[in-house]
């Protein structure tokens, strides 16, 4: 993987985005691979496509490129609140590349983020435009990276470095399980598995029990957050993520 982008396709454009979008989605056009199967190339979209830039020829996975020069933080600017959710709430959300580069055009972060790790906890809703805006009254969203597992930042590029293909397969591989959840309710199951990416290597259920607040406050049409609590990390347990030790005791696999 080349880690140099090229300027030069950007030549005889002036606006900062559109120079950036250009750069960026040609470099991934040469360099990008699919991490859901064994395709080593992604197909650029067709003009003027809005909810995705490329698409795996092989398994026709879609994925969305998002670059900045600055590290991402914990949010990143995203599509309209209502298309967004909506897309979640039929599984129709593309797969997303996050990308950071230096001042001198070169890649130095990429990290995957599975579509099915995006659920309506990690979407934040912004304020409408103002009536002066060219859109004024239009609704955008955040994708909070915050409150999306570890496990769901799959590292491509890290500190200006590429990860082998096989370990980025390997890793995306393991949390596909997750695909399998109903989106209705996987946003539990992802919440609570937030929950204890913050926890030691073996912890309790009362320590999760510490997080019902947190957990409430993203959940508040439920009445029930104990069950709820334990009934999720029993499908984390089914799907291999954590292991049950027994008298309330959890490890982390």
């Amino acid at each position: 993987m080349n880690l140099a982008m090229d300027i030069r396709q950007a030549e005889g454009f002036k606006n900062k985005a559109q120079i950036v979008r250009v750069v960026s989605e040609g470099w991934a056009k040469n360099n990008l691979y699919c991490p859901a199967c064994a395709s080593d190339t992604l197909t650029s979209a067709p003009n003027n496509t809005k909810v995705f830039d490329f698409i795996c020829p092989r398994c026709v996975k879609r994925f969305q490129l998002k670059s900045s020069r600055r590290p991402s933080g914990d949010r990143i600017p995203d599509a309209g609140y209502d298309a967004m959710m909506g897309a979640i709430s039929t599984n129709n959300n593309p797969n997303l590349f996050v990308l950071h580069y230096s001042g001198d055009w070169a890649v130095r972060s990429l990290y995957l983020i599975p579509s099915f790790f995006l659920s309506e906890s990690v979407i934040q809703r912004r304020n409408p435009l103002a009536p002066t805006a060219r859109r004024a009254g239009w609704v955008g969203c955040n994708i909070l990276l915050s409150n999306i597992p570890s496990a769901g930042r799959i590292g491509i590029v890290i500190d200006g470095q590429a990860v082998e293909k096989a370990e980025v397969r390997q890793e995306y591989l393991r949390t596909r399980p997750f695909a399998a959840i109903k989106a209705a309710v996987r946003g539990w199951t992802l919440d609570v598995f937030r929950v204890v990416d913050d926890l030691p290597p073996e912890f309790k259920l009362s320590d999760v029990y510490d997080h019902e607040e947190r957990l409430a406050a993203l959940h508040p049409k439920n009445m029930n957050i104990r069950p709820k609590i334990r009934q999720q990390l029993q499908v984390l347990r089914d799907m291999g993520m954590i292991k049950f030790q027994g008298a309330g005791i959890y490890s982390k696999t």
